[in-house]
């Protein structure tokens, strides 16, 4: 534990300061344009044929914007390489792919079996197709040894198991909010089971279980792609860009939890970023997803 908080206290010492609070105000106008106008739902609205563009666009408007002010402020004289380039013009798109496509599948002629089922494979399906894109990308631009992080070297329980301590008070406080009850549990998207589902905790598990591969895209691509794949041309500075789009990608949920994901994205990135690896992002990520699952549940049941 002790060395992940020098790995956070030496980025914040070492970042160019101006570059950091450009991007916060940033992020500060891109939040209050969602939560105050609804940004996300109009842009995703004006491009009724392709919600994958109206994503795409999104993104952009918090990852483009933050290499600009990279570019402006901290490299002006450096040049970034084509390769770098094209990773980061195409990275919006690639995320949109996979949060716009339809994986719409028919299963069964009971509604309420086919609507379970499509929601079990929304997540899984959505994991196989970015995990395959990114494998593309990995191969055509030089197979890099750290495998963007999918490797266990190093990897330690113990200091990602305290910081999922921490946040359980944290969460229990969270789970009293009413928006955070509108949201959680995302069990309750496939509530009452259609009939027949028994026994019904299996049923239940097959959904968190599938909810979780969400996850895995998620580090996969953010400090696997982002920051583990572009830290060969950028280093540290990778970090910044990626807390910034990190954070457009939580517009839709409570804004405690969209603002909170800007700064979790840049402890996460900067963990990955210095141990060359996902897992103890995955791992946290992973508990405190399935941690707001349990505090969701437990207050609808006890009405707290």
């Amino acid at each position: 534990m002790k060395k992940i908080v020098n790995y956070i206290r030496l980025f914040f010492k070492e970042i160019n300061k101006v570059w950091l609070i450009c991007c916060v105000l940033l992020m500060i106008l891109l939040v209050t344009a969602n939560y105050a106008f609804g940004l996300e739902d109009r842009l995703i609205a004006a491009f009724p044929q392709s919600a994958v563009v109206g994503y795409a666009s999104l993104y952009a408007l918090a990852w483009l914007p933050s290499f600009l002010l990279y570019r402006l402020i901290v490299r002006d004289q450096q040049a970034i390489s084509l390769k770098a380039w094209l990773c980061i013009l195409a990275a919006p798109l690639l995320f949109a792919v996979k949060v716009g496509m339809d994986t719409t599948v028919s299963f069964s002629m009971d509604a309420a079996w086919w609507s379970y089922w499509n929601r079990i494979l929304y997540w899984p399906l959505r994991l196989i197709t970015l995990f395959g894109i990114l494998l593309l990308i990995w191969i055509a631009i030089g197979r890099s040894a750290d495998r963007w992080g999918l490797h266990t070297e190093g990897f330690k329980v113990r200091p990602y198991a305290i910081m999922l301590l921490i946040m359980v008070p944290l969460l229990l406080l969270a789970s009293t909010q009413p928006d955070f009850q509108a949201t959680y549990p995302k069990l309750k998207q496939v509530l009452p089971l259609p009939e027949g589902a028994s026994p019904q905790w299996l049923y239940k598990l097959l959904f968190e279980l599938s909810y979780g591969t969400d996850f895995i895209s998620i580090e996969l691509f953010f400090r696997g792609f982002l920051v583990i794949g572009m830290a060969r041309w950028l280093g540290r500075d990778a970090i910044l860009p990626m807390a910034c789009f990190y954070c457009s990608i939580h517009f839709g949920k409570p804004l405690g939890e969209c603002i909170s994901s800007f700064f979790g994205g840049l402890i996460l990135g900067v963990v990955s970023y210095h141990t060359r690896s996902i897992y103890g992002g995955l791992m946290v990520h992973l508990g405190i997803a399935w941690l707001m699952e349990l505090c969701g549940y437990l207050a609808h049941l006890y009405k707290w």
